[in-house]
């Protein structure tokens, strides 16, 4: 069965042409043109994967994103932002809200339906029946079952589906260290030099600002300077 895909953009034509270049790879597409209006479909739809507009008219695309993540309904759900705005700090303020991945405009279609792929990709990756119940390393017990990592300090702390992708990872090769680029390749299944080391500085930052005493100066989630990213074994 093929993906759903809800498309948030208050340009009509914009969704209309993402909607074609979609269907026409078989993905099912519902359309919304106003952050309120993809709310309230989302109360009693799920889909598989949200495109969602960061400036729109009322309620911004960021806002629907916090929206979804504060929701225990659809925190897990994944979000791929498309915006006009390109630069670094607008970037960096939608991967905090939670999204997965972000694109800017004008797009190329074709590199849209890669990432979208990418990202269906991952949620799919391994089902939790095939891994170990738990993942222990570092410090830090990861749930495979309910998306939580525990630390001495704190318990049950809630991941989205990248930072669990993303610290299974680390936590699976604990002791080995991953540049961005690398983990792009691994983590987000981007092609070779492909992809933003943003997106991975964004949700380690993320990631730190949950499970570390002090994000400042990482305990668990270690930088190597120069060379990347580990949890200790």
């Amino acid at each position: 069965m093929m993906a759903e895909i809800l498309v948030v953009d208050d340009d009509r034509d914009v969704a209309q042409s993402i909607e074609l270049a979609l269907r026409r790879r078989g993905f099912r597409v519902t359309l919304a043109h106003s952050g309120v209006e993809a709310l309230k479909l989302l109360r009693r739809y799920r889909p598989d994967l949200v495109l969602l507009d960061v400036l729109m008219p009322g309620m911004s695309g960021i806002e629907v994103c916090r929206r979804l993540r504060a929701d225990e309904n659809t925190s897990e759900m994944s979000i791929i932002f498309l915006t006009a705005r390109g630069q670094e700090r607008d970037r960096i303020e939608g991967l905090r809200a939670g999204a997965d991945d972000y694109l800017s405009k004008p797009f190329n279609l074709e590199e849209l339906i890669l990432r979208v792929k990418a990202v269906l990709r991952r949620a799919k990756r391994e089902s939790v029946e095939a891994k170990s119940p738990k993942v222990i390393a570092g410090g830090l017990e990861l749930d495979n079952r309910t998306f939580e990592v525990s630390t001495p300090e704190k318990t049950g702390i809630l991941l989205t589906p990248t930072e669990f992708d993303l610290l299974y990872h680390l936590m699976s090769h604990a002791g080995q260290v991953f540049s961005s680029d690398r983990l792009l390749q691994e983590v987000w299944d981007f092609p070779y030099d492909t992809g933003s080391t943003d997106l991975v500085r964004a949700h380690i930052k993320n990631l730190r600002e949950k499970i570390e005493p002090n994000p400042r100066s990482p305990t668990y989630l270690r930088t190597v300077p120069r060379h990347g990213y580990m949890i200790a074994e």
